[in-house]
């Protein structure tokens, strides 16, 4: 798909096991720097366990990650995300009762350097970090079309916009790859058609890699330049989004009649 040199992050091999069971099996992918792909399946295929392995969430037993030309298997999440991979969730993790503008604050901590002690002493390096940190999350706030709640409670959300809250927060850790889990769950045709054009923009705005977990068929073939496909832990098939609209393994297994409104 790409020149090894322009690969950001490569998966080679990658078993993850729950006791007797496989959720992913011998799972390989190489995502190019810049480029946005996708991961599709059906429920229960390993899309998201294959996430929580690329973020840091379970080490594989098997297999390997690379990112940036760095082992990241076995690291902790944080030190994954200080690396560069930030990640959203399926079901929306948000801290609910605090404000927009403190969630994505939360973000911007992971780039702290002031160590948490520098505030009961009153030092003033400490304060100096703090503002900048606010600055910083409510430039993200507004570039990310949240200023008019930037003091509401997360909760209190209409659910597009807490789907960019979340991503407002993840943007924050500064990263070079930022992974989507579902980001169209829940949206409405029109709302999938802004997160299509949404998701181009942040990636050249922020000069990200995007992979993405998706159903939205039009979402993942309106955005994507490449896609695998797995079916029960196992990967079933690769290729741009024409290869697989006409795969019959991909048809068989996934797509079906969605294939024809893609």
């Amino acid at each position: 798909m790409s020149d090894s040199h322009d690969i950001l992050l490569r998966a080679e091999g990658v078993t993850m096991r729950f006791g007797g069971v496989t959720a992913v099996s011998d799972m390989s992918l190489a995502i190019p720097r810049g480029s946005i792909v996708g991961v599709i399946g059906p429920n229960g295929a390993g899309k998201t366990t294959l996430f929580n392995v690329l973020s840091g969430f379970y080490t594989p037993q098997e297999g390997q990650v690379v990112f940036g030309g760095k082992s990241i298997k076995g690291l902790a999440p944080y030190r994954v995300c200080r690396l560069g991979i930030a990640r959203t969730f399926q079901n929306i993790r948000l801290s609910a009762q605090m404000s927009v503008l403190e969630n994505v604050m939360v973000g911007c901590h992971v780039r702290r350097r002031c160590p948490w002690w520098m505030a009961p002493l009153g030092l003033p390096m400490y304060y100096r970090e703090e503002e900048a940190i606010r600055e910083k999350a409510l430039r993200l706030v507004e570039r990310l079309d949240l200023l008019a709640y930037k003091d509401e409670k997360a909760c209190s959300l209409p659910y597009g916009a807490q789907r960019r809250l979340e991503i407002a927060r993840a943007l924050a850790t500064e990263p070079k790859m930022l992974l989507l889990d579902e980001p169209a769950a829940g949206m409405n045709p029109q709302e999938s058609l802004d997160l299509m054009h949404f998701i181009g923009h942040i990636r050249d705005e922020f000069g990200l890699t995007i992979l993405l977990i998706e159903h939205d068929m039009k979402v993942v073939m309106g955005v994507c330049r490449h896609i695998w496909v797995m079916e029960y832990g196992s990967l079933i098939a690769e290729g741009d989004p024409d290869a697989i609209r006409s795969n019959p393994e991909v048809i068989r297994a996934y797509l079906g009649d969605e294939v024809n409104n893609a």
